[in-house]
């Protein structure tokens, strides 16, 4: 096997590696939203449990990319490839303490009845989670296309932010004895907000690595 082989070989490990830790963030965004709907508040202890491994991931990446930038002094878009992927999998690992501290506010509201079905809230987790799917779709096939689509969609899910933030208060305005769970509800809303401009970041880090500059996809 020559060197460019093995090179290219461990490319695509670290690609195989990102690709896993957005599967298990994922999981656990779709988790803490089970286990806020069903107020579960051991699946919430065990999304926190888990965390741990999103950590070591994470951790596991930035080693492996920084061992073959040591090792293997690429140059251009290789050297693009793997800064990258460090860029993602740190915006990756901030989505999966995001899924940690919807389970928080979870076992913080605890069995107490929820003011209001969540179903905005739920929306705004289903258009986050397929942002962050399209994005890592994007990042495997180097589509630019899915990259701008997934920006497009994080306008749909600060809308949604928006209105739940009005809703709630509304509710607070009406009920202050339920003023402790609303705003652990806004909580929520807010990590879900951000999880997706963390998913904008990984678009724009696609676009660079693609088109070799840097691209604001919040301002467009």
């Amino acid at each position: 096997m020559s060197v460019r082989e093995k090179f290219d070989g461990d490319l695509i490990e670290l690609q195989n590696k990102l690709l896993e830790i957005g599967r298990f963030t994922e999981e656990a965004l779709t988790k803490s939203i089970i286990a806020l709907e069903t107020q579960n508040v051991e699946l919430a202890l065990e999304i926190m449990d888990d965390d741990t491994h999103a950590d070591l991931m994470y951790e596991e990446i930035n080693d492996f990319a920084i061992l073959l930038i040591a090792k293997q002094a690429p140059v251009a878009i290789d050297l693009r490839r793997i800064i990258v992927a460090i860029k993602i999998a740190t915006d990756i690992e901030r989505i999966a303490d995001f899924a940690v501290n919807i389970a928080k506010a979870t076992i913080r509201i605890g069995n107490e009845p929820l003011v209001k079905p969540i179903v905005h809230i739920k929306e705004m987790h289903k258009i986050t989670l397929e942002m962050l799917k399209l994005s890592l779709e994007a990042f495997s096939d180097e589509d630019v296309e899915k990259a701008r689509n997934v920006a497009l969609m994080d306008d749909e899910v600060d809308d949604l932010y928006g209105q739940i933030i009005r809703d709630l208060l509304q509710i607070n305005m009406q009920n202050t004895e339920f003023t402790a769970q609303i705003t652990q509800l806004s909580f929520v809303c807010r990590f879900l907000e951000r999880a997706a401009d963390h998913v904008t970041n990984i678009s724009e880090h696609i676009l660079y690595l693609v088109k070799g500059r840097q691209y604001d996809l919040n301002n467009h």
